[in-house]
C-alpha cells in the first residue's frame, strides 16, 4: 500500500496517461471538503474509453496493494467515480463534465501540478470485455 497520497495522485494520473486520458487536473480539497484530501478529474472519448481509464487505474493501483472503497458508474460509461479514500476521481465523457463542471463547484480549491512521465513505455494490460 501507498503511504503518501501525493504518490497515489502521480500514479493515477499516469494510469490515466497511459491508457490517452486528457485533460487531467488534479486539486487539492482539503481546505474546501472533508470528503478527500484530492480530487483528479479527467476525460475518456467515449463510454469504452472512460471504462477503459478506469480499469487502468484500478490495475496500476492494485499492484501497488491499493483497492478502492467504492466504484460508481461503471455501467454507464459517461461519469465514474472512484474512491480510493484520500483521492476521489471522477472520469467523464466530455459532455459530462462540462454539464457538471466539478471545477467550478470546487473553484477555491487549489490545483495541484502532477508528475506525468511521457516518456515512460505504456504499460498494456490483458483487453477487458
Amino acid at each position: 500500500m501507498i503511504d503518501d497520497s501525493r504518490k497515489l495522485l502521480d500514479l493515477i494520473a499516469q494510469a490515466i496517461y497511459d491508457r490517452k486520458g486528457f485533460n487531467i487536473l488534479a486539486l487539492d480539497v482539503s481546505k474546501v471538503s472533508s470528503m478527500a484530501r484530492y480530487f483528479v478529474i479527467a476525460e475518456g472519448n467515449i463510454d469504452r474509453h472512460v471504462l477503459a481509464l478506469s480499469h487502468s487505474i484500478s490495475d496500476s493501483l492494485r499492484e501497488v496493494g491499493e483497492k478502492p472503497l467504492r466504484v460508481e458508474g461503471l455501467s454507464s460509461g459517461d461519469w465514474t467515480v472512484m474512491d480510493y479514500g484520500d483521492v476521489i476521481i471522477h472520469l467523464f465523457m466530455p459532455e459530462m463534465r462540462e454539464r457538471y463542471a466539478l471545477e467550478e463547484l470546487w473553484k477555491d480549491a487549489e490545483v495541484i501540478d502532477v508528475k506525468i512521465d511521457v516518456e515512460a513505455p505504456v504499460q498494456v494490460r490483458g483487453a477487458r470485455r
